[in-house]
């Protein structure tokens, strides 16, 4: 195949030339929306730059003038239609010297931190800034002035309190968002307690992105999931091989990361993610001390997991394969798509073990063969679809 050529500001021409090449299918909706995104690289090139001395210039300075602000994008559609590779395609063009990009939950995690971070240095009477909202902004825009976020959602009433304050003040400075979610703008927080004082969040959002839908009718990553290996037996090189395919369709080219899942006082690792498709080892979840909250956060936040390396589960590895029990009751419950490779068939690996803990198992074991069955993919594309 001949090298493509370096398109390197316009997402529509690197989308055609991906066609071209045979890499990608040609897809209107996917250009409409990359005619969407190029504006906004024209738009970024064009704008003049802030005058700024420091990052609290931002918050003390306005006199000097934000940059010119560039409207942005919000894409929404359903999962696996391009929508994250649209965006990652766009934020390697874009034409600014400090940007951000990352899933929408690590930002939120990263801003309570940040918080957190000044409201002790009040107590420490290390500043006497009371509000952390506007120190806290003057810091994110200070690091990037355009934001890209990969699945918008707010589940959090946490979140869900802070977003209209933060984001003003980021709106205000010459901040530009671009972002993708499954849902439109007003279904945002739906149905979340006190939704009321979460609304004037959606109408800042409105007057400063751009909202425009994905409807391709093709969902890219369950086109060829049939044919993916879901469970592989026995580990060994070809399992790894295997894995490693399947996660590569997955990840359809995305950006992929390690990433972080915030609980009280504490956060879950995950050593790689991409999107809402999540890899982690058996040691990474079953060896440590996670718990039923924790497999629940893993659940909520991702539709798709890889475990590799599942071990058989000898009689000294009870705490372990109590984990493992609740891990796969927490995934199944949650329609998540699972791709995992174990030392042997679901059945075979708990060995002759008897009693409450060999009842739990059979079903998992149940769970896990279900969990290969293309109804149960079928369930797992349906329900998540809805959400």
């Amino acid at each position: 195949m001949k090298p493509l050529p370096d398109y390197n500001h316009s997402v529509v021409e690197q989308l055609n030339a991906l066609t071209v090449a045979g890499t990608l299918q040609a897809d209107a909706a996917q250009l409409g929306v990359a005619a969407h995104l190029d504006r906004i690289l024209a738009d970024l090139k064009a704008r003049k730059p802030a005058k700024k001395k420091s990052a609290l210039g931002w918050m003390f300075a306005r006199k000097s003038g934000p940059a010119a602000a560039v409207k942005g994008l919000y894409v929404y559609g359903s999962v696996g239609r391009g929508k994250t590779m649209l965006m990652d395609m766009f934020y390697e063009m874009a034409p600014v010297s400090s940007k951000r990009r990352c899933h929408f939950h690590e930002f939120m995690a990263d801003v309570h931190n940040r918080v957190h971070a000044h409201r002790q240095k009040l107590k420490n009477g290390e500043t006497k800034q009371a509000d952390p909202i506007p120190p806290v902004a003057a810091q994110l825009l200070a690091e990037a002035e355009l934001l890209c976020f990969d699945e918008f959602t707010v589940t959090d009433i946490a979140d869900a309190m802070i977003l209209a304050r933060l984001f003003s003040e980021l709106f205000a400075n010459g901040c530009t968002l671009v972002t993708t979610s499954n849902v439109v703008p007003d279904n945002l927080y739906k149905d979340g307690l006190n939704r009321g004082l979460f609304l004037p969040f959606v109408d800042l959002l409105k007057k400063h992105v751009e909202v425009v839908t994905l409807d391709s009718p093709t969902d890219y990553r369950m086109e060829k999931l049939e044919s993916l290996p879901v469970y592989v037996t026995p580990l060994d090189g070809s399992a790894d091989q295997a894995m490693d395919m399947a996660w590569r369709h997955m990840i359809a080219g995305h950006l992929v990361a390690p990433t972080e899942i915030p609980m009280k006082g504490r956060s879950i690792l995950v050593p790689r993610a991409s999107g809402r498709v999540a890899r982690f080892s058996f040691s990474d979840l079953c060896e440590k001390p996670l718990g039923a909250s924790d497999f629940l956060a893993i659940a909520n936040r991702f539709d798709t997991v890889f475990i590799d390396h599942i071990p058989f589960l000898n009689a000294d590895k009870r705490n372990e394969t109590k984990r493992f029990i609740i891990l796969i009751d927490a995934l199944y419950d949650h329609s998540v798509r699972l791709f995992a490779s174990a030392a042997a068939m679901p059945e075979d690996l708990l060995g002759k073990r008897k009693g409450t803990e060999g009842f739990e198992f059979d079903r998992t074991a149940s769970r896990l063969f279900e969990m290969r069955s293309a109804d149960y993919l079928a369930l797992h594309h349906e329900k998540r679809q809805k959400v």
